[in-house]
């Protein structure tokens, strides 16, 4: 491995390979496409920019490299219109893209992180939807 403290032996190379693929496959999904247009825009240096800071998360959530200081979860739970539906087809799409440029093991070890990290924000934007929805007991 060539960063012993990465979670897995991948490059940063293969990290924006997949990042650009991933990116461009979304802007022209029929569903997240639009989410993402309201939160980033519609113009090349948006996607640009956007694609260089979740570039900056995933090199900091698997190479270990501190180069990205956001909040992922506070993002999503303020965008309103980001729904637990949409990480379906979201992480389908991921799957796709990370089999398509990867080797196999490096794929799934990518995959199950995203999982891992997906169903976090799916659980908090579940509790968020329902917060006001009243607990019935009997």
């Amino acid at each position: 491995m060539a960063n012993p403290l990465a979670r897995f032996d991948i490059s940063g190379d293969q990290i924006d390979l997949v990042m650009a693929g991933f990116y461009a496959r979304v802007r022209g999904h029929p569903e997240l496409g639009p989410v993402f247009i309201h939160h980033i825009g519609d113009t090349d240096a948006a996607w640009e920019a956007h694609i260089a800071k979740i570039t900056r998360f995933w090199r900091n959530a698997i190479l270990r490299e501190p180069i990205y200081d956001g909040n992922p979860m506070q993002v999503h739970m303020q965008a309103r219109d980001v729904r637990v539906s949409h990480f379906e087809p979201w992480l389908a799409l991921f799957e796709e893209v990370l089999h398509h440029e990867l080797p196999q093991e490096i794929a799934l070890g990518w995959l199950a992180l995203a999982e891992r990290i997906a169903r976090g924000f799916k659980i908090q934007l579940a509790s968020r939807d329902n917060a006001g929805v009243p607990e019935l007991r009997s």
